[in-house]
């Protein structure tokens, strides 16, 4: 069995020892290739999984995927912890350690532009959900004093009120959520140094709970990152009360610190432009 070159990131040197026993895509464990001042971190994976063929089919195996992309997250994880990584796309593979070198005088220039302006900072994500409203409700009235429940609808009119009358509840909570959502952007930006708001996810494919009303990524110098947690947990007792006497049902989430996926801007485009399956030449 022959085997290929993964390419998990790009870096600078850094002497820090990566975790003992970490293993990357396939199982291997990952190897520093340096060149021109640049490291790639790197690892052999078979040729049989990762030629252009078999990776295209691969591709088509949910579990095979997902093993993949967790071992491949492993990798860039480890990287983290000890020096600012730029990620290169999943099954970033070559046919040997001259493409790899090939590859990184290519984007040369554009790796150390990104890197200087990136050493040292760590991605933060932070989401924010909006419940529906019957669950916000079934959890406030688990922990306050029932109360009368509405009375029965006894009529066409009574049904039509009630509707309306949900209606605008819901979008109280909607404009309430948005509000909400806004201020807490603004001030998590005010100490970030860069900020990314991405589309909203997709309930039905995250599987996270609601409607995904902030969806943002921070740019924090490592050093600085304690401040963004705890600006993050002091607004999670915000969304856990009320306004108004209405439930929130707001939810935050806070990720990280993950590798800059979101910032690395020219140099991790030019490095998606590669081609997934590159062999180079022999």
């Amino acid at each position: 069995m022959t085997g290929l070159r993964y390419v998990y990131a790009v870096c600078r040197p850094f002497d820090a020892a990566l975790q003992a026993r970490l293993t990357g895509v396939a199982g291997a464990p990952p190897e520093l290739l340096v060149h021109r001042g640049l490291v790639a971190v790197v690892s052999t994976v078979p040729e049989e999984d990762f030629a252009e063929e078999p990776l295209r089919h691969r591709l088509e195996d949910l579990d095979w995927l997902t093993a993949t992309a967790r071992a491949h997250q492993a990798v860039i994880d480890a990287l983290t912890a000890v020096t600012t990584p730029l990620p290169l796309r999943l099954a970033t593979v070559f046919r040997d350690d001259s493409g790899v070198r090939v590859m990184m005088e290519e984007r040369e220039n554009d790796f150390h532009r990104t890197l200087d302006r990136l050493d040292g900072r760590v991605e933060w994500g932070v989401k924010v959900y909006l419940e529906k409203a019957d669950e916000a409700d079934a959890e406030s009235d688990s922990t306050s004093t029932p109360v009368p429940s509405d009375p029965p609808v006894t009529s066409g009119r009574d049904y039509l009120r009630r509707r309306r009358q949900h209606a605008r509840t819901n979008e109280d909570r909607w404009r309430g959520a948005e509000t909400f959502a806004v201020e807490l952007h603004r001030t998590l930006s005010g100490c970030a140094e860069d900020h990314r708001l991405h589309a909203p996810q997709n309930s039905a494919l995250s599987g996270a709970t609601g409607q995904n009303v902030l969806n943002a990524a921070y740019l924090v110098p490592r050093e600085d990152s304690e401040q963004l947690v705890e600006l993050v947990d002091r607004t999670k007792g915000d969304a856990d009360g009320t306004a108004g006497g209405t439930p929130t049902g707001l939810r935050v989430e806070l990720t990280g610190p993950w590798a800059v996926y979101s910032f690395t801007g020219d140099a991790e485009g030019s490095a998606k432009n590669e081609e997934e399956n590159e062999e180079g030449d022999a």
